[in-house]
């Protein structure tokens, strides 16, 4: 091969080769890329070993206890475990991506594809002349065009097709709107979408009745794609809220991902043995219901979550005139102090995220002692900041238990996400002081719940963390370690990975991660920067 030709090849890969030897004789038909000699967890769930693993034109071709072939490109994977790429199946990715399709936070920590779309909220459908892309289709050829550097799938969210056809109303759909409403989830599920989310506890999504769900899950059956929910309630009602959602997926005929399962509030962390009761009756009843859980005690969601659903009736003018009357106003207030008083107080919430230039001194601080700096009462101060910000404020609450995550990481049915964005430390992807869950979330899981508190072993991550959710959305050639897969890969030294993002610096990199190879492109290796080598990912 000419020198030129190998040049152009090294520069398309992203990476700097590592290891010694780190560049080997070419052959013609040489595998594009060689991990060596790393310990092979391949998210089947059979014990690690030790492997070759080879790639060409980017997918699995060779794993071996040794290729005697060289390659363009080499990794020395010697003291490393190498595993499927994560694949994060509930994330709002989409929040940043388009500003910084490096998604630099995801890649550093092993994230290979991300799927978003979440909590009934998507980027598509949307309405014709509006600002973003009309269509699932027209969104993933966005996606594709960038190119991103993780792959990319998404959800079609139920709360935006009700706002599409209905808008902000807390009121029944029409026949008509139903109608049109399913005509648009069958079109977004033609167009590649990998399944259905919704958000409850959010505006306009929490107006949908169960039968409206029912019907437009129904499209998802024959597709074997699932329903996923941030369900109704995640606190004093979660039971009910389980209930609807199985009762949701057993009318419609489709299978349940239950988002971000948690207990929230200490007086319900007890709940959780009757959730796991109520998946496993599901499940005996032929029903296939699994969850997902991002390895932190706290949530993020928006200050107006702390507001009853029914004072946010029909949009923020509304919400607002609400507020101002007196025959709302003490109610609204009322049951907002309630929500408050279940998480902890005011200092179990801390702002992320807000447009105002007077507001901003309060991103990363509590809201209990913010306030109390600036000499107000709590409630007050919250309600003036939300009309400030034009009703938009960020918020991460302080609410659940460690042991109930363990348990939630354990469960059969268990498996990891983030239902974080993809952040930065600089650049159009830093903003607010987000979750570290962005961050953070799979090297958290590899370093504190494997290495520290052996609550899973690498081999029970690697299928929660991978091939689970994988196969959950679909994606039969991803999530595992096996010739004729893709090659979406991370190399990470399992005696080093860790979190370094937290609540006061949510931006801060993983640490261990020494590589992530996406579609057989190294993305990132050894701390650079590599190819975008990512895809929008449809269904079917």
């Amino acid at each position: 091969m000419l020198r030129r030709h190998f040049l152009t090849h090294l520069a398309a890969s992203g990476a700097a080769v590592v290891g010694a030897p780190a560049l080997i004789g070419l052959r013609r038909f040489a595998p594009d890329l060689l991990l060596r000699g790393g310990t092979i967890v391949d998210g089947t769930g059979r014990s690690r070993f030790v492997a070759d693993l080879g790639v060409t034109d980017g997918r699995i071709v060779n794993v071996s206890a040794r290729i005697g072939e060289a390659a363009r490109l080499e990794i020395d994977c010697r003291d490393h475990v190498v595993m499927p790429g994560f694949v994060d199946i509930h994330t709002h990715a989409d929040g940043t991506l388009f500003d910084d399709p490096m998604m630099e936070g995801m890649i550093r920590q092993g994230v290979t594809t991300a799927i978003v779309g979440a909590d009934g909220s998507s980027r598509a459908p949307g309405r014709e002349g509006g600002t973003g892309p009309a269509t699932v289709r027209a969104l993933l050829d966005r996606i594709d065009a960038l190119p991103p550097a993780a792959n990319v799938g998404t959800m079609v969210g139920l709360g935006t097709v009700r706002g599409v056809v209905v808008g902000e109303d807390d009121r029944p759909a029409t026949a008509d709107e139903l109608a049109r409403m399913v005509a648009l989830v069958e079109q977004a599920l033609r167009d590649g979408a990998l399944g259905a989310s919704s958000g409850l506890e959010y505006t306009p999504g929490a107006f949908a009745s169960p039968e409206e769900l029912v019907a437009l899950c129904r499209p998802l059956a024959a597709r074997r794609l699932q329903y996923h929910t941030h369900m109704r309630n995640e606190d004093d009602r979660l039971l009910e809220a389980i209930d609807e959602s199985i009762a949701v997926a057993r009318g419609a005929g489709c299978g349940l991902q239950v988002s971000h399962l948690k207990t929230q509030g200490p007086r319900n962390w007890g709940k959780l043995d009757a959730v796991f009761a109520r998946v496993q009756q599901a499940r005996d009843a032929g029903i296939d219901v699994a969850f997902d859980r991002y390895p932190y005690l706290a949530y993020q969601t928006g200050v107006t979550n702390l507001f009853p659903v029914w004072s946010r009736d029909g949009g923020t003018a509304r919400f607002f005139a609400r507020l101002d009357d007196a025959a709302t106003a003490g109610r609204i207030r009322q049951e907002t102090l309630d929500k408050v008083a279940l998480i902890g107080g005011w200092d179990n919430v801390q702002v992320t995220s807000v447009s105002a230039a007077e507001d901003k001194p309060a991103e990363g601080r509590r809201l209990g002692a913010y306030a109390a700096e600036r000499g107000a009462e709590p409630y007050a101060f919250t309600v003036a900041m939300l009309r400030r910000n034009g009703g938009s404020v960020g918020m991460i609450g302080f609410a659940m238990s460690e042991e109930n995550l363990e348990r939630i990481l354990r469960h059969p049915q268990g498996m990891v996400s983030s239902d974080g964005g993809a952040f930065a430390t600089s650049g159009a992807a830093r903003r607010g002081v987000p979750h570290p869950r962005g961050t953070g979330s799979f090297a958290r899981v590899l370093g504190r719940y494997v290495r520290e508190r052996g609550t899973l072993t690498l081999e029970q991550a690697a299928m929660k963390c991978a091939a689970l959710p994988a196969r959950r959305i679909g994606l039969a050639d991803r999530g595992t370690i096996a010739r004729g897969q893709w090659a979406d890969l991370v190399v990470f030294d399992p005696a080093r990975v860790i979190d370094k993002a937290d609540f006061t610096d949510p931006f801060a990199y993983a640490e261990g991660v020494k590589a992530t190879v996406v579609n057989g492109g190294v993305a990132f290796v050894d701390g650079t920067r590599g190819a975008r080598t990512g895809r929008a990912i449809r269904g079917g």
